[in-house]
């Protein structure tokens, strides 16, 4: 156990640092990454741990995103010599450690001090990917400045085309090297945890892209302030001439962010898109959409290979990862638990995670019979919806 360095001299003192003690201890002892959530709850303020935590209305889609996997089984493959294990992968040419990289999360200052700062030099010393959010609290430029990384940028499409086409050029100026476009939000899903709370991002802090263009701040009303910041600022409008709009204001490949079904996986094909990213925001949109991992084989076979499928939503386990792979994804994002363990313990909390499913994913190949990630396939998984198969007779 690590005892706290706070001077305990007076009574004022001793709650703080009985609670100092606690912390380090909880922190010591975390062996999985669900375990930051735990302590993240407890250590930020209630508006800003529900704003990372939850799901819109009845949050049926947040539980299943986690629940979906659990029906997923293993069909290990035994007697394969696993002495050497190699996690490593290519991202649209790139090369990086390890199928699991950093999805887009807002206002990560909320959670901690450093915010993106912390997550940009955790990923790169992990050796992937951070996507950073349009609605940073810290700015393309600065996450530049953390030093060298594999950066990609997500896009929200506004009314004002200027703006995107600054931001975006802004991005590449910066050294980022895709643009996921966010295709699922031409309104913010009813997450009714941030009408309740009024949420809005706290006066300290702005979204720091927009801090030049007077679109940083978020003002309050008797609703969700996000909610109305995107009802006056995103496009409503934004379709498929769109992508292709957007081709034309960069060389970056594009990833559609947001797809679900087979007849839009189709069509992001048509668009152009680089890849595509499995996505239902993170259960923050609409309720009762699928688990991402449920149709993730969907859009998988409607691309037939043509363009890479990668899949965020409810990856909490090394495991997870492996089953995303088995059913056809080229890697995952991860979200909340970046967020989570940034407010725990800042960067390192974000280096311990990111090392924690990587690990988990390495034994999960060892213990299926996977030396490599090409390694990894169907016939090592079994989902619900496939045929029952015919048990040999003995």
């Amino acid at each position: 156990m690590i005892t706290s360095t706070v001077p305990c001299s007076n009574a004022n003192m001793v709650g703080k640092c009985r609670s100092t003690v606690l912390l380090f201890h909880k922190m010591e002892s975390i062996t999985n990454v669900m375990e930051y959530e735990t302590i993240a709850k407890e250590k930020l303020p209630k508006m800003i741990y529900d704003y990372y935590a939850s799901g819109a209305e009845d949050q049926w889609t947040l539980q299943e995103n986690r629940n979906a996997f659990s029906r997923i089984l293993f069909r290990p493959r035994i007697l394969v010599d696993v002495r050497s294990i190699d996690t490593t992968t290519s991202v649209l040419g790139f090369k990086v450690s390890m199928p699991i990289m950093v999805a887009p999360t807002a206002m990560q200052k909320m959670a901690h001090s450093e915010g993106e700062y912390a997550t940009a030099r955790a990923t790169s010393a992990a050796g992937t990917i951070m996507t950073l959010s349009s609605w940073a609290t810290s700015s393309v430029e600065e996450v530049a400045s953390t030093g060298p990384g594999i950066r990609f940028f997500q896009l929200y499409v506004y009314k004002d085309r200027n703006v995107v086409r600054q931001l975006v050029k802004r991005a590449e100026r910066a050294g980022f090297k895709a643009i996921a476009l966010t295709v699922d939000t031409p309104r913010l899903g009813r997450r009714e945890a941030d009408i309740k709370n009024r949420f809005v991002l706290p006066p300290h802090l702005t979204l720091k892209n927009f801090e030049g263009l007077d679109l940083g701040k978020m003002d309050k009303t008797y609703d969700s302030g996000l909610a109305s910041y995107v009802a006056g600022q995103v496009d409503q409008s934004l379709s498929w001439k769109d992508v292709k709009w957007l081709q034309t204001i960069t060389h970056l490949p594009i990833l559609l962010k947001g797809v679900l079904t087979a007849e839009d996986a189709r069509l992001a094909v048509e668009s152009g898109a680089a890849g595509i990213i499995v996505s239902n925001h993170g259960a923050r949109q609409l309720d009762y959409a699928p688990a991402t991992v449920m149709a993730l084989e969907e859009v998988v076979k409607a691309v037939q290979g043509r363009i890479p499928v990668f899949l965020d939503g409810g990856i909490r386990r090394g495991t997870d990862v492996f089953k995303a792979l088995a059913l056809g994804a080229s890697g995952v994002f991860i979200g909340r638990p970046v967020v989570f363990s940034l407010a725990v313990d800042g960067e390192a909390g974000v280096r311990k995670v990111l090392q924690m499913l990587q690990d988990e994913f390495e034994l999960t190949m060892a213990l299926s019979g996977c030396r490599s990630i090409k390694e990894i396939t169907r016939s090592h998984i079994t989902a619900p919806w496939d045929s029952p198969r015919i048990t040999p007779r003995l």
